[in-house]
């Protein structure tokens, strides 16, 4: 190793990240994308309350230690923490990351425990409400909100609703951070030969107008909204949406049942969980959101990023991300999100889509591109470590 090398290792910081779990979501999608974006600027150490999940290879991939508590279970609580505290221990942060509820109140309590001041919690839901997360990790978010003025230094919120919500539930608000999601435009755009590939294989090739939601199976996606606006949409039969996403396939039988409510077997593709995002999104006309409830969708800025427009619903900072250049409608509204879609259908049929296309990805890659976000993380990292020392 030369000396400029050697100068460089000797004053690299390490980071630890400690997530509640690394499967398909949207915190362990950013997680990831912030790891690979940074270039491994900073010595990275994942780990994950739980198991390896649908992450933990990639994050291998890329070089990066994962260590799983395995904490999946209430009586796996005691010794998981335990494995925490000699991970943090073994893994010597400066500074200590930590992504989502149940990893803010363990993670930022064992790093405390053991020293680490340079502690920065990461939130990212907006509404608490029963059935819409869990009990546990309504619990840890009451707790941490206790917390929240003695154990982070900061507190990063990746949507401004979501920060407001949480100020109201009582989090420092003099802690509170906003750094919007960020992604690789270079590897998301559009591919149309990939798109029109995947709209073979659903039976959608044109003149079907395809919208698509790529979204797991969860209540906060209310999967309900979308199909009460597609049953007022039944009657054309030139209209097909695909569901993309964990548990969206025929082995899900509460979703068999709710297509099955709303007549619309024959309208609606099942098309699962799928590693190829901008395939996906460049086989649809347009993207829906029919959330209850987001922070910052990263589905929509990635359908964006690929050119797709977007009818989403008003929640958290979805309207923010969309701007002018998609639909917005209020939540559980069908009859909204109906007429949403025929103007989207109507608008993209009567003019070049083009023009609409490229205003998607350009305001994706300039308000919310990657490098945007690892900077601002890295920021956040250098303000907590310069505040307590290293």
């Amino acid at each position: 190793m030369d000396a400029e090398a050697t100068g460089r290792a000797a004053t690299r910081h390490r980071v630890v990240h400690i997530i509640t779990g690394l499967s398909q979501g949207g915190a362990e999608a950013s997680l990831y994308r912030l790891i690979r974006t940074s270039g491994m600027h900073w010595d990275t150490v994942v780990i994950s309350l739980a198991d390896e999940g649908y992450y933990g290879e990639k994050l291998r991939s890329l070089g990066v230690t994962v260590l799983c508590c395995r904490m999946r279970a209430p009586h796996q609580l005691v010794g998981g923490f335990i494995r925490l505290l000699r991970f943090l221990r073994r893994s010597r942060p400066h500074v200590v990351q930590t992504w989502m509820y149940h990893a803010n109140l363990l993670g930022g309590v064992a790093a405390r425990l053991l020293g680490v001041r340079a502690i920065v919690w990461g939130i990212r839901n907006t509404h608490l409400y029963e059935g819409g997360v869990s009990w546990s990790a309504r619990a840890a978010a009451g707790l941490s909100a206790a917390l929240s003025k003695r154990v982070p230094r900061l507190i990063i919120s990746c949507s401004v609703q979501a920060a407001a919500e949480h100020r109201r539930r009582g989090y420092a608000d003099d802690r509170m951070v906003i750094i919007p999601n960020g992604y690789d435009c270079a590897q998301l755009r559009r591919d149309a030969a990939a798109g029109e590939r995947l709209r073979s294989a659903w039976g959608a090739l044109p003149p079907t107008f395809l919208l698509g939601m790529v979204a797991r199976w969860d209540p906060l996606k209310d999967h309900a909204n979308l199909f009460a606006a597609l049953q007022l949409l039944r009657a054309d039969d030139q209209v097909r949406c695909v569901l993309i996403g964990p548990g969206m396939d025929a082995s899900n039988a509460r979703l068999q049942q709710l297509l099955r409510r709303y007549q619309l077997h024959s309208q609606v593709v099942l098309a699962g969980a799928h590693d190829d995002i901008a395939a996906v999104m460049s086989a649809l006309d347009v993207h829906v959101l029919s959330s209850v409830s987001e922070a910052f969708p990263n589905v929509v800025a990635e359908a964006m990023a690929c050119g797709t427009p977007c009818v989403v619903t008003d929640v958290g900072d979805a309207a923010a991300i969309v701007g002018d250049t998609g639909w917005c409608v209020p939540p559980r509204d069908p009859a909204a999100l109906c007429a949403a879609l025929q103007a989207a259908r109507v608008r993209l049929a009567s003019s070049d889509p083009q023009p609409l296309r490229d205003a998607c990805r350009a305001r994706i890659v300039r308000d919310f591109n990657g490098e945007r976000m690892v900077q601002a993380y890295e920021a956040a990292w250098a303000e907590a470590l310069g505040s307590h020392g290293s």
